[in-house]
């Protein structure tokens, strides 16, 4: 009988027949490299959002949380696919971060004390500008208001224009969408386009008033009424919450991992032997109340991220192993383009990049680069992937230099990695703040040797004279600087001087209680605050992103979709598909299967009762990168057939020739050609007898 490929149209038949003829050394012949040169059209049709959400949807990669009570806005769960594709994109950030860089890895809690983000200065400052209609109360993000209108004229502009080959297709109408305002084909003067783009290009840094002068300036309103709007205020992002049964401690669920970074710093440096540099990492649930959450998984409430803080000594922000990414070229976006009303990229070399200036420090540099090479790895298309710096406007409270990593989808461009350099901020205010000095001390290789003018009391007379006053004066004296003193030594040898209290009261010194005079200093200790640099990653942007890059549907059907993630992250990384339910195939389906775990390699048997084509059709759905089928001559001559889900191409070897390649395809250690070489191309058919 005859079994044809599962990417052949012809349907399987089978016809038992008493005896097994071998067509081994008949395949044996076919060109191996037949295969590695099999052409894949991905964009043989344009993306589709509607298809790609319907296959996410369907296939619960994520859904709206509490859907069945009506769900709430900016809240999702991950189902079988999608969590197990977070999980791998984490294992293999793991890899790529901690284990590699030889991070230290920390698990702080979520629930937070007021008082921690009161110093930090997120109660103040981490805001969103919003605006509410002025007649029905919907609130919205000002900047995304503005962003969407102009936006939408711009594109109703071109289509006025002939420039837009149709009008924008609409979401799925079960699904309602405020994220895009409505396209009207107007035609804008020149003028008013050039306006229009520039405003778009620098908008991340306009303040909430300048939102609101846009509004007024532009007759900007609420897309879906077409009502005014409010002036822009500001909303904190924070959940707020209380510890304890009495509400007397308020606290807040954290928006950011980077505050348990810092709040145990002096222990991650003595577990470091007290050396710097080093890093801390941190994967974990962050929160923040968003005023609009309309585009998926891109703007949520509640979210994993990954973050990374470097402590660095703030006098030398070289890294070690700059020179391995030295060459690493990226799309670079500056904030000088930004404000020159432009979003022309520039590709550059990061270390070309370093040395100009354009990105602060070799270390900032060096955590771009490996951001970039990360986010290639599992999967994002490159020519989508640019580095957009901050504004000065834009700029975190805490930040010196800040870099995001945005990738372009049918939303636009997102940024799904920030890289900042904090500088000292954070662990100076939580110092201050608790008196724990969070500092570096090092011992010198070469003692400092130093003359200063120093203040030497006359403890009896001194304290006779102040009372328990003493020893506040002596605080502020020791708290001079070098011109300071000097000062006070020129007034004590004329006689007298004053200090001033922090409450007001003077206090007058003569030269019998204090003299001021120069003093040799030793210093074999140096003590100081480091600065850090933090890359923060936003894994659910990502995984949205990755999944819309990996999208495509076949050239020969529209309506068979595939998601081509790569092995490293793909939620299965093997089907193995039995052609029969029949029960001589079950000691093999367990024989194969196991020795697939062993290797460390996740699969899935699909067993059901539809045909090959289909249950393949369906596993390319979910972006199973190999499936290996097992037939009739599986059984008899243990052989068993390896496909390739981008190609549909197939090979075919004894099964544990096909599962050390299927090992090594999924490992990385070699690709779907050097495969080739190895196993010979399968026809399509083996025939037994």
């Amino acid at each position: 009988m005859r079994f044809w490929a599962p990417h052949l149209p012809r349907p399987c038949t089978f016809t038992p027949l008493p005896r097994i003829f071998d067509r081994w050394k008949h395949i044996q012949h076919i060109q191996p490299n037949k295969m590695a040169n099999l052409e894949v059209h991905k964009t043989a049709h344009p993306f589709d959002k509607t298809r790609f959400e319907a296959l996410l949807n369907r296939r619960f990669f994520y859904a709206p949380a509490f859907e069945i009570y009506g769900g709430v806005a900016g809240l999702y769960d991950y189902g079988p696919p999608g969590s197990s594709l977070q999980s791998n994109i984490i294992a293999e950030w793991r890899k790529h971060f901690i284990v590699e860089e030889h991070m230290l890895e920390v698990d702080t809690t979520i629930m937070t004390p007021a008082p921690v983000f009161e110093t930090s200065g997120h109660v103040a400052r981490f805001a969103d500008w919003m605006v509410k209609d002025l007649k029905n109360g919907e609130v919205l993000r000002a900047d995304h208001l503005v962003k969407n209108v102009l936006e939408a004229r711009l594109a109703g502009d071109k289509e006025a224009r002939g420039q837009a080959a149709a009008p924008l297709k609409e979401d799925d109408k079960k699904r309602k969408k405020k994220d895009k305002a409505k396209v009207a084909a107007v035609q804008l003067s020149d003028d008013v386009v050039t306006e229009y783009e520039s405003i778009l290009a620098q908008l991340d840094n306009y303040s909430g008033p300048e939102l609101g002068e846009l509004c007024k300036k532009y007759n900007i309103r609420n897309p879906d009424s077409d009502n005014e709007v409010s002036e822009p205020v500001q909303f904190n992002l924070m959940f707020a919450s209380s510890i304890g049964p009495t509400g007397q401690h308020p606290g807040f669920l954290r928006p950011e991992t980077a505050q348990g970074h810092f709040l145990n710093f002096s222990r991650l440096l003595e577990f470091n032997n007290g050396r710097i540099p080093f890093a801390s990492a941190q994967i974990g649930r962050s929160f923040r109340n968003e005023i609009s959450p309309r585009a998926g998984l891109l703007r949520v409430r509640e979210f994993t991220m990954a973050e990374i803080e470097h402590f660095v000594d703030p006098e030398d922000k070289r890294h070690d192993r700059f020179s391995e990414v030295r060459d690493v070229e990226l799309d670079l976006l500056d904030r000088h383009t930004q404000s020159a009303g432009s979003t022309k990229v520039t590709r550059m070399r990061i270390g070309d990049a370093v040395d100009k200036g354009i990105v602060a420090n070799e270390t900032l540099g060096y955590f771009v680069a490996r951001i970039h090479q990360f986010l290639i790895k599992i999967g994002i298309n490159p020519a989508r992937l640019r580095f957009r710096q901050h504004m000065s406007n834009e700029m975190a409270h805490y930040a010196t230099d800040c870099w995001d990593a945005e990738i372009q989808n049918s939303y636009g461009w997102t940024e799904c990695v920030g890289c900042a350099d904090r500088a000292a901020y954070d662990l100076t205010v939580h110092s201050a703040k608790t008196g724990h000095p969070l500092v570096v001390r090092q011992a010198l290789k070469e003692p400092i040797v130093t003359e200063k003018l120093a203040a030497e009391f006359n403890k009896k007379t001194f304290g006779k004279t102040f009372g328990k006053d003493s020893g506040a004066i002596q605080t502020i004296i020791n708290g001079m600087d070098e011109a300071l003193l000097a000062k006070l030594q020129g007034e004590l040898a004329q006689g007298s001087s004053t200090v001033t209290s922090s409450d007001g009261r003077e206090f007058k010194l003569t030269p019998d209680l204090l003299a001021i005079e120069k003093k040799t200093f030793k210093q074999s200790i140096r003590e100081f605050t480091p600065n850090v640099i933090e890359p923060s990653f936003g894994l659910g942007r990502i995984l949205y992103a990755l999944l819309e890059h990996s999208f495509w549907s076949r050239e020969q059907d529209v309506e068979r979709g595939v998601l081509s993630l790569p092995a490293v992250v793909a939620p299965t990384k093997v089907l193995i598909v039995p052609l029969s339910a029949k029960p001589e195939f079950d000691p093999l389906v367990r024989d194969v299967s196991a020795k697939l775990r062993k290797a460390g390699i996740f699969s899935r048997v699909d067993d059901s009762n539809t045909s090959i084509g289909k249950r393949y059709a369906r596993n390319d759905e979910l972006g199973t990168p190999y499936g290996l089928t097992l037939d009739f001559a599986s059984v008899s001559k243990g052989t068993m057939t390896l496909r390739e889900r981008d190609t549909t191409g197939q090979l075919i070897g004894q099964v544990d020739e096909v599962i050390a390649t299927v090992t090594e395809l999924v490992n990385g250690t070699i690709d779907w050609a050097e495969a080739c070489t190895r196993l010979p191309a399968y026809d399509g058919v083996q025939a037994v007898e």
